[in-house]
């Protein structure tokens, strides 16, 4: 499989090729069919949405570009190469992270200790190594200790960094996770509606922190949000599901004057 070019957006941002391409994938729990043959891809560089009404498969497929569903039908690229069932410190290794619809944070630990969480992965020492906390232990803890720090700057903070979780409130909650996964230094960011339940500051800063990401890091983005207004103004291209089915997919202009689209959201037929 090669990959494909990629394309310039409409701000003269560079996107690159097919960073993961799905391949008529089809989900199936007993007798239900979650997904049922949806094809689109996502390229390096891109902010990528995937919307549809309630119960259209949207947070199934982000299980599946995560690993931690596995398709009966379909086949997933990563990066040129046929990606296979996985566990998920192998999902972690190959570059990809992700925040929750619901909060996924440790309570009782502090901001920090959370966010040192994501970089688990990056530290080799031997565990008796890391109990005495000496030698390459010490240096990993430190060096990890590092790149935390300039993600807590990032997402400014600074204040709440030796807080305990259980004590912030919803929308600072939803920075941390944030952090956690960028901790993790993912090739792909998985959002799960990363802006929900939260006031219209809370949501102002959301997406700045988010636009931020791709492009300071340009980190590859796939998010699922309900909020229209936030997908438009966000997304490079966005992919519609109803019922398991594709019905779009293309920029948020073409997204927004597709026919089935109108009719799956407003519940009426577009003449």
């Amino acid at each position: 499989m090669t990959m494909q070019e990629g394309y310039t957006t409409a701000d003269g941002r560079q996107i690159g090729g097919v960073l993961m391409d799905l391949k008529n994938i089809t989900l199936r729990f007993g007798g239900v069919t979650a997904i049922k043959d949806i094809s689109f891809d996502i390229r390096e560089g891109e902010i990528r949405a995937i919307i549809g009404p309630n119960g259209a498969g949207k947070s199934s497929m982000l299980n599946v570009i995560s690993g931690f569903y596995v398709p009966q039908e379909g086949e997933i690229w990563f990066k040129g190469h046929r990606r296979g069932p996985m566990k998920p410190y192998e999902v972690a290794r190959l570059g990809i992270a992700r925040t929750f619809q619901n909060i996924a944070l440790f309570d009782g630990m502090s901001v920090l200790d959370n966010i040192m969480t994501g970089r688990l992965n990056m530290m080799k020492a031997p565990i008796w190594s890391q109990a005495l906390w000496w030698g390459r232990a010490e240096r990993e803890e430190v060096e990890n200790r590092e790149q935390v720090e300039k993600i807590i700057d990032f997402l400014e903070i600074q204040n709440i960094r030796k807080t305990p979780v259980g004590r912030l409130p919803y929308g600072l909650k939803k920075r941390v996770e944030l952090a956690r996964a960028l901790a993790a230094e993912p090739k792909i960011l998985l959002l799960d509606e990363p802006m929900a339940g939260m006031n219209v500051e809370e949501k102002e800063d959301m997406c700045r922190f988010i636009l931020d990401v791709n492009d300071e890091f340009g980190t590859t983005i796939a998010l699922i949000e309900h909020d229209m207004g936030v997908v438009m103004d966000l997304s490079d291209r966005v992919v519609v599901m109803d019922y398991g089915r594709k019905i779009g997919d293309g920029t948020p202009d073409e997204v927004r004057s597709n026919p089935e689209v109108i009719s799956a959201y407003l519940g009426v037929a577009h003449e």
